[in-house]
C-alpha cells in the first residue's frame, strides 16, 4: 500500500539506551560451538557490544526516563502533547495498554489520545504513518511517537542465532504539522503467511507459559531455547529481506519521482552488518549512505534501530542541516515498510543512556 502525506514534519528524535553493556566475547562459552566458529560469526555479522536492561527494567521505564529528560531540558511541554503512540512488542502488561501506564506516570492531560501498536522491525515507520494520519485532524497539532522494545529477557542466552544481536532501547520522536512541509511518501506491505519466521511461541493466550514451555531444548543447529524464547529462522528472514525490500524501495522512489542517488541517507532497520551490506549491494547504494554500525555498538533493538541509526550517525548535523532520508523496516510479521522524507533542522537529535 502506498501512502502520501503533506505538511508534516519530525521536529526532534531522542534515543534512550540502557547503560548496561554486554560484549560478544564474554558470552562465547554460552554457545554449543567452538570459539573459532563464534569468532568467525562475529567478524561476518559485525557483533561486538550490545545494550540490554537489567533489574526488571521495562519499555515504559525507558520511555518515561526519556520523556522526563525532554521535559527537564525544556525541549517538550506536557500540555502540548495531543497524542501518545507507543509501538512495542514488549508491553509491561497484557492490560492495561502500556501507553496508558506511561500517561499516568507522566501525569499528562486527559484530553488526548493514547494507543499501543504491536509492531516489530518495521514499527518505527508504521508508527510515523499513524502519527501523520492523526495529524490530519484539526485538533491534533503534536504527536509523541514512542518506539520501545525490551526483548533481551525473552532470548535464550544459549541461542547463538539470536542472543548476540538482541539489544534493548527506546526512542521518542516528536511529529507535528508544518505548513511548508514537503511531501512524504510511504509504502507498507504484509505477508502473514511468514509470521512464524520470527516468533515467541509461548506466553500468549494460544500457548500459555508453563514449566514445560520454559524447558530449553536443543535444535538441529546446536542452539538451546525454550518455547518461551524468541525463535528466529535466520535463513528465511534473510531471503525475505533480500527478495522483498529492494523492489519496495524501487517502487517508493518511483512514486516520489526520485532516483536512488537523490537520497542522502538510507536509514534502515539493522539486523546485522552482513544483511545490510548485502541489501545495499542489491539496491545499488554505497555503504556510507546506508550505515551499518548499530548492531556492533548497541545490538538490534527491533524498530528502535532506525531512530538509533539517525541519532548515532547524524546527531548534531540534523540540528543545522537538511537531509533527504529513506527509512525502511523489515522483519516480524512478516512486515516491511519504508518512507522518504526530509529531516531538517531538528530541535534535538541525540542519544542518551538510561541509568
Amino acid at each position: 500500500m502506498n501512502l502520501k502525506f503533506r505538511n508534516k514534519k519530525i521536529s526532534g528524535i531522542l534515543t534512550v539506551l540502557p547503560e548496561n553493556e554486554v560484549k560478544f566475547d564474554d558470552e562465547i562459552d554460552n554457545y554449543n560451538f567452538s570459539k573459532s566458529q563464534s569468532m568467525k560469526l562475529k567478524l561476518v555479522m559485525g557483533y561486538d557490544k550490545r545494550r540490554i536492561v537489567i533489574g526488571g527494567t521495562t519499555a515504559s521505564d525507558l520511555c518515561v526516563y526519556g520523556m522526563n529528560y525532554l521535559f527537564d531540558q525544556n525541549l517538550l511541554h506536557k500540555d502540548e502533547i495531543d497524542v501518545l503512540i507507543l509501538v512495542t512488542q514488549s508491553p509491561d502488561y497484557f492490560m492495561p495498554p502500556t501507553s496508558h501506564v506511561i500517561h499516568g506516570q507522566l501525569d499528562l492531560k486527559q484530553d488526548m489520545i493514547c494507543m499501543d501498536i504491536n509492531q516489530g522491525c518495521s514499527g518505527y515507520v508504521v508508527g510515523l504513518n499513524q502519527a501523520f494520519m492523526l495529524l490530519e485532524h484539526e485538533e491534533i497539532n503534536k504527536v509523541v511517537l514512542l518506539n520501545a522494545d525490551v526483548l533481551s529477557p525473552k532470548v535464550s542466552k544459549r541461542d547463538r542465532n539470536s542472543n548476540p544481536i538482541i539489544g534493548d532501547g527506546a526512542s521518542i520522536t516528536i511529529v507535528e504539522n508544518d505548513a511548508s512541509g514537503k511531501a512524504i511518501f510511504s509504502a507498507v506491505k504484509v505477508d502473514g503467511k511468514g509470521s512464524e519466521a520470527l516468533i515467541i511461541p509461548a506466553g500468549g493466550f494460544r500457548t500459555p507459559s508453563t514449566s514445560e514451555t520454559a524447558e530449553p531444548r536443543e535444535d538441529d543447529a546446536g542452539n538451546f531455547r525454550a518455547l518461551d524464547h524468541l525463535k528466529m529462522k535466520g535463513d528465511d528472514v534473510f531471503n525475505f529481506v533480500q527478495r522483498e525490500v529492494p523492489p519496495m524501495i524501487e517502487g517508493l522512489l518511483l512514486k516520489a519521482d526520485l532516483d536512488k542517488e537523490d537520497i542522502d541517507y538510507y536509514m534502515f532497520h539493522q539486523p546485522n552488518r552482513f544483511m545490510l551490506r548485502k541489501l545495499a549491494d542489491k539496491i545499488g547504494v554505497p555503504y556510507e549512505k546506508m550505515p551499518n554500525n548499530i548492531v556492533e555498538n548497541f545490538g538490534n533493538s527491533s524498530g528502535v534501530s532506525i531512530p538509533t541509526t539517525i541519532t548515532y550517525n547524524l546527531g548534531d548535523k540534523l540540528l543545522k542541516d537538511s537531509f533527504l532520508i529513506c527509512m525502511a523496516g523489515f522483519g516480524t510479521g512478516l512486515n516491511w515498510a519504508s518512507l522518504v522524507m526530509n529531516l531538517e533542522k531538528l530541535q534535538f537529535c541525540e542519544l542518551i543512556n538510561y541509568k
